[in-house]
Parts: structure tokens; C-alpha cells; sequence
């Protein structure tokens, strides 16, 4: 036996656990640190230095039982080490002490303002009013959505070091900043829910469908999302935003089961089998939605994409699919949200409702608008209606040209994969 390759196959199979340790329980690490040592930098660093520890330990120790504990606990005992160098050493761990005391008191009054949920506190922290939304957006990505500079870059259809200088910007501005570990007053939440909103809109949205890869989907990462939105939608009840973000995360979450195959292959609209959709979540949605409704201030952006997910959850087939209302929606979110993106998915809607030429048309000026220019979904619908219309080579280079762009492994194939089917037509 090869005990170099026995010993290469272990690391590597570490690595891939301590990989997914990371992206399933970084947000909660992250967040437990803030609590414990009052700083969101330094508890990043914590979480980055014990995750290093655990890929120098476990392929000789193996994966303990509850890695997630594991990297908490290193992480503390790190800080106190850090701590210990400090001229501030007594006064932080008194700190530390104040806080468990208070932790085993009598539980103070029932206030219906408060929530016990550290990672919310980690959305809000990264969504405070002294960061420029950008800088929001890429910084709860990253520590709540433990999502890569390259994953949040490709997102937010920036570069890779405009992420990263946001990144370092927005926690030297909360250090200095002196920003607490809590979720607002409520008469604060006006200027962090837009933002909140946001970030988990695109935690989701990564869920759904991943940027990087060899996973086609971060199911975990989208109930997550989920998830904080329904803790969300009870602090704030009154707001309808909240609710159409949470309509819309149930309504998409409930295709997870049908979206993949036992290889972990793309199964896509057309081809799920409905059947497997979770109408519990559907059902959920459809309530969250008619609250936005009861409210009686209208449907806003999210409240719209949940009403196009509703249409898809109710029908049969996709030919059962009342496309005309998808369309008509689509140009309503595109009056009060614009973008190249509602853009392109008014198109595929339009090749639907009216025919692949309209819809050519709409795609072939967001080409010339180039603001989509490495969207790797704008060469891949251009693909579909060329090949709807029998223009074979032209969509088979299309599909090549998205499956270049694609940064996911599995839809990369995916397009290569129809690239291949049109040649042998």
C-alpha cells in the first residue's frame, strides 16, 4: 500500500469536511465569537485561525463529534491567549464574567423587541447605517453566507478585489465605530432593513443556485436564509417587505427536492417532477403573501418575485403556466426595481407568453447594452431561443460561450452538455 497516497486521500477528504463544516456553521462560530469578545474583525480572525488549526489536527486526530464546537472552543482559547499579551487581559475576562453571571440571573421581563438569535445580531451588525450599502452587502455575505471574495464578486457583477477592499473597509469602520453586538431599537430598524433584506435576498439566491463549485445548489445556506427571515417577519410584523421576501423564499425554497438528481445533476424547471415540491413551504408562502396583501401598501419588489414564484407553484406543467400574467409582472418589477436581470427574465417569460423571436429581440439588446457582459445566463437563454428557432450553430456557440462564463462546475456541464446536443441534432 502507498502510505504517501493513504495519507493524501485522508487530507484531502478532511479537507472537503472541514470545507463543508465551515460553510454550514461559520455564521454561528462568527457570531458566538462577536458575543463573547465584543469585536467582529477579531472574531472572524478567530474563527479563520481555528478553522486553520482544524486542517493542521484532524487528518491526524480524525473529525470530532461536533466540529462545529470544536472550532468555538479553539477559537476562545486563542482569544484568551491574545488576551493574555493585553495590558487589558483582567478587565476583558471580568467582562466575560459579567456576562455569564448575567447569563445564569433570573430571566429579565418578556420583551417582545428582543430576539436571542446571534446570527440575526451578525446580519445586523454587518448592516449598520455607518456602511455604504456595498459594503453591507459584501460583508454578510462573506461572514453570515461564508461565501468566497469570488463568489460575492460574481454576485454583485463587480471584481474580486473591489469585494475584498469593501471587505477590509467595512470592518475597520465597525471597529471604529465602536458597534454594538445587538439587533436595534426598533425605531432604529428604519435604516438596517432595506439592507437586511438585501443581504438575505442574496444569501438565498446563493442557495438556490450556487456560483462556484461543484455543487449545483447550497440548500443549507438557503434555509438559512429562510430561516432568518421568518425570525425577521416576527420582530417586525407591520413590515411588508419583510413578508414578500419571506413569500418568495418559501415559494422558491419548495422546488430544493426536485432541483437535482441522485447525482447531484441540475434538474430544470421544465423536467422536475412536481410532485416532489414541498407544499408546506408553498402553503407558507401563499400565507406571507396574502399578508403583504392585508397590509394594504401594495406589492413591492420582493412581493412581486414571490407573485411570479406563486404562478409557477400552482400550475401543473410549465405549459400549464399562466406566462402572460409572468410577463405583466416582470414589466411591474421592472418600473419599480430596473435592472439588466429583471430584464433577461422578462425575456425567457415573453419566449414563453409570445414566442422565441420577441424574446430575441429583448436579449439581443441587453447584449448590446453589455452591462450583463460576463453573466454567464445571458448567453445561455440567447442559446435556448436560437435553438427554438433552428439557428443550431449559433446557439451551440452560445452555449459554449456561457459554459466558458459559468463559474459552477455542474452547470458548466450542464451547458456543455446542450452545446453537445445540438451538434448531434
Amino acid at each position: 500500500m502507498n502510505v504517501a497516497a493513504t495519507r493524501d486521500d485522508r487530507t484531502e477528504s478532511v479537507r472537503r469536511s472541514v470545507a463543508a463544516v465551515w460553510r454550514m456553521e461559520s455564521a454561528k462560530i462568527i457570531a458566538t465569537l462577536t458575543r463573547t469578545v465584543g469585536d467582529f474583525g477579531f472574531a472572524e480572525d478567530l474563527a479563520q485561525d481555528a478553522l486553520i488549526d482544524a486542517l493542521a489536527q484532524w487528518p491526524q486526530t480524525g473529525i470530532p463529534k461536533n466540529p462545529g464546537a470544536w472550532l468555538t472552543t479553539v477559537a476562545k482559547r486563542r482569544a484568551v491567549d491574545r488576551w493574555r499579551r493585553d495590558e487589558r487581559y483582567a478587565e476583558r475576562l471580568a467582562g466575560i464574567a459579567r456576562e455569564m453571571a448575567l447569563e445564569d440571573d433570573t430571566e429579565p421581563p418578556w420583551d417582545p423587541d428582543h430576539i436571542d438569535d446571534d446570527v440575526l445580531r451578525l446580519v445586523f451588525i454587518a448592516c449598520h447605517p455607518v456602511l455604504a450599502r456595498e459594503a453591507q452587502v459584501a460583508l454578510t455575505l462573506r461572514v453570515v453566507g461564508g461565501l468566497s471574495s469570488e463568489d460575492i464578486a460574481r454576485a454583485c457583477l463587480v471584481s474580486t478585489a473591489t469585494v475584498q477592499q469593501r471587505i477590509v473597509r467595512a470592518k475597520k469602520t465597525l471597529a471604529a465605530a465602536g458597534v454594538r453586538f445587538e439587533v436595534p431599537e426598533r425605531l432604529e430598524f428604519g435604516p438596517r432593513l432595506a439592507g437586511v433584506l438585501g443581504v438575505l435576498y442574496l444569501m438565498f439566491n446563493e442557495g438556490y443556485a450556487a456560483g462556484r463549485g461543484d455543487t449545483w445548489m447550497r440548500p443549507e445556506l438557503g434555509l438559512e436564509a429562510v430561516r432568518l427571515c421568518r425570525v425577521l417577519a416576527g420582530l417586525v410584523p407591520d413590515a411588508s417587505e419583510v413578508h414578500g421576501l419571506l413569500a418568495l423564499m418559501e415559494l422558491t425554497s419548495a422546488r430544493f427536492p426536485a432541483r437535482t438528481d441522485v447525482n447531484g445533476d441540475p434538474i430544470l424547471l421544465a423536467d422536475q417532477d412536481r410532485r416532489r415540491w414541498d407544499r408546506s413551504s408553498i402553503t407558507r408562502g401563499r400565507i406571507a403573501l396574502r399578508r403583504v396583501d392585508a397590509l394594504g401598501r401594495g406589492r413591492g419588489a420582493y412581493a412581486l418575485q414571490a407573485t411570479i414564484a406563486e404562478t409557477h407553484a400552482v400550475a401543473n406543467s410549465v405549459d400549464d403556466t399562466d406566462w402572460e400574467r409572468i410577463v405583466v409582472v416582470y414589466e411591474a418589477l421592472g418600473r419599480i426595481a430596473p435592472s439588466p436581470v429583471v430584464e433577461l427574465n422578462r425575456a425567457a417569460a415573453v419566449a414563453m407568453a409570445v414566442g422565441p423571436d420577441a424574446a430575441l429581440r429583448l436579449v439581443d439588446a441587453l447584449v448590446a447594452d453589455g452591462r450583463l457582459a460576463r453573466y454567464h445566463l445571458l448567453p445561455a437563454t440567447r442559446g435556448e431561443l436560437l435553438a427554438r428557432l433552428g439557428r443550431r450553430d449559433e446557439a451551440r456557440a452560445e452555449f459554449e460561450a456561457a459554459a466558458r462564463l459559468a463559474g459552477n462546475e455542474r452547470e458548466r456541464d450542464l451547458l456543455l452538455r446542450k452545446a453537445t446536443a445540438i451538434t448531434l441534432r
